[in-house]
């Protein structure tokens, strides 16, 4: 049988030979152009921003030249180079270079956020090994000059509250030019920046710092949003702000008992839905959180840090979007925000990127496919696959 096998494959004539193998490099070569590349396009194409709703009040002119297209993110987790493998690297850095570029191409959004844990490693780097993370961060997610990029900082950029200096705080800071209490204003809209990780209220350095900033910004945002014949001393010497009611973005989310309550595809595994979470470490602690909804009494909340999808109301009014992650690593079917925003309005609506079950189905198939035509070209196969081996010899025929 191997010699009958043997005999055959040397009789084909050189050029057929050649011919079948730049066809399988052509079949071979597409499947790979599609998986790693087309698919994202494909993907994200059919994401569309939502449409800001608003009453026959509203002008038109606030729902298409005065909307804010924002794009939200979070926990992208670039590998280090303590626990990180250098294929699983080259793997998910080239996932998510493709979502984001694709996704900047085809949306054009406005503004881009990242909502903390750029890093996986952040808290433990040496300073050799930020410098590297951080170069490969910003190969990844280039923007051109028309797009906003504001990061937020997470634990794994500079540790739990426990493993946080004011060292990896600043360092951070000089790199995204991040500041807990910043905010930033863009077509009236007022988004307030927080460092989570410092909102642990046992007055450290960093902690006291960050709340001091919180405190003074929420004064001058409430300050703004009076009436201008309401006379308040207090506020007479304030710098006035445009009196939209402020978005905020942090890392962790606002306290919650757990996930029970969430749904959806990209919500958390029904075997994590029931933990409980643990105060300053899972979700803000219930002081912190009442903090900033005194301080800000924000119109919308989004966070990441729990990789899952979650919606809640807190207070019963204020909505609060966690954003999955943004990492094949930590997720099959990692998605995005987008938000189109006025300074009254939100519409909110998630993109899904490529799942990566979908796409290793698709090289299984493909690899299937490609040891079939194979072996049927050389006439190798067995009973149940004639009829395949039929069709090429008559095509050889022809």
């Amino acid at each position: 049988m191997l010699s009958s096998s043997s005999t055959t494959v040397k009789s084909l004539p050189l050029k057929k030979r050649l011919c079948f193998l730049l066809k399988l490099v052509c079949f071979v070569s597409s499947v790979l152009i599609f998986c790693e590349f087309l698919i994202y396009y494909v993907v994200i194409f059919q994401c569309r921003w939502p449409e800001v709703k608003g009453g026959a009040h509203v002008d038109k002119k606030e729902t298409s030249t005065s909307v804010l297209k924002a794009v939200i993110l979070a926990d992208t987790h670039l590998l280090g180079e303590i626990k990180g493998h250098w294929l699983d690297k080259l793997r998910r850095e080239w996932q998510m270079e493709r979502s984001f570029q694709t996704a900047l191409w085809l949306l054009q959004p406005d503004i881009v956020f990242i909502l903390g844990d750029v890093f996986d490693e952040g808290k433990w780097s040496s300073p050799q090994a930020w410098a590297d993370d951080v170069r490969r961060f910003r190969k990844m997610f280039k923007y051109p000059v028309s797009t906003e990029l504001v990061v937020i900082v997470g634990n794994h950029d500079i540790g739990f509250h426990y493993e946080m200096t004011t060292y990896k705080v600043n360092r951070f800071e000089k790199v995204f030019n991040f500041t807990s209490g910043k905010l930033i204003t863009r077509k009236g809209i007022n988004f307030v920046i927080v460092n989570s990780v410092a909102m642990e209220g046992d007055g450290c350095a960093v902690c006291r710092t960050s709340e001091a900033k919180l405190a003074a910004l929420s004064h001058k945002l409430n300050c703004s949003q009076q009436k201008p014949n309401h006379s308040n001393k207090r506020c007479s010497d304030v710098e006035k702000l445009p009196a939209s009611e402020p978005i905020l973005l942090q890392h962790y989310p606002l306290y919650r008992k757990s996930d029970a309550e969430c749904s959806g595809e990209d919500s958390a595994p029904p075997e994590e839905k029931n933990i409980p979470f643990k105060e300053k470490y899972d979700v803000l602690s219930q002081e912190a959180s009442q903090k900033l909804i005194w301080w800000f009494h924000p119109r919308l909340i989004l966070s990441g840090h729990t990789h899952s999808a979650c919606e809640v109301l807190h207070a019963g009014k204020i909505p609060e979007i966690s954003v999955p992650s943004f990492s094949w690593r930590n997720r099959n079917n990692p998605s995005f925000i987008m938000g189109s925003i006025t300074p009254t309005r939100f519409s909110l609506q998630k993109c899904f990127l490529p799942y990566e079950s979908r796409v290793f189905t698709i090289y299984c198939a493909a690899g299937a496919l490609l040891v079939i035509l194979i072996l049927a070209h050389f006439q190798l196969l067995t009973p149940p696959f004639y009829f395949a081996q039929r069709l090429i010899s008559k095509h050889k025929a022809v």
